[in-house]
C-alpha cells in the first residue's frame, strides 16, 4: 500500500548538482531497505545507491554506492517526513537515466515486499 513519489530530475550540465527525493506515502521508518535505482536507455536497471537499517550494530544503517556513483552520490533519509533522498554532485552525462526510488520490507518465512516510485528523468549534457 506504500506509495512513492519522486522528484527533483531535470536537465543540469556536466559538473553539476541534483537533489532527488521520494516521498513516501506510508512510514518508511519501518523499512528494512531503501534505495535508488537507474535505468539508462538500452541498459538494465542498476542499483545506484542504497541504505539498510541497522539490526543491533555500533555502526547504526549502512550505506552502499555502485562503484560508477561512490564519492559522488549521498544516499538519506528523513523519518519525520517519510522521505529518502539523493543528493547528486560532479554529474557526467553517463548518469543519464531514470531514477527510480524503491523500499523493501523483510516479512516472515523470509519473504519480502518493496514498492516502487514512477521515477524521475536526470539529463546531464556535455
Amino acid at each position: 500500500q506504500v506509495q512513492l513519489v519522486e522528484s527533483g530530475g531535470g536537465l543540469v550540465q556536466a559538473g553539476g548538482s541534483l537533489r532527488l527525493s521520494c516521498a513516501a506515502s506510508g512510514s518508511i521508518s519501518s523499512s528494512n531497505v531503501m534505495g535508488w535505482y537507474r535505468q539508462a536507455p538500452g541498459k538494465q536497471r542498476e542499483l545506484v545507491a542504497a541504505v539498510t537499517r541497522g539490526d543491533n550494530t555500533k555502526y547504526g544503517d549502512n550505506t552502499d554506492y555502485a562503484d560508477s556513483v561512490k564519492g559522488r552520490f549521498t544516499i538519506s533519509v528523513d523519518n519525520a517526513k517519510n522521505t529518502v533522498y539523493l543528493q547528486m554532485n560532479s554529474l557526467k552525462p553517463e548518469d543519464t537515466a531514470v531514477y527510480y526510488c524503491n523500499v523493501l520490507y523483510v516479512r516472515i518465512f523470509g519473504r519480502t515486499t518493496d514498492y516502487w516510485g514512477q521515477g524521475t528523468q536526470v539529463t546531464v549534457s556535455s
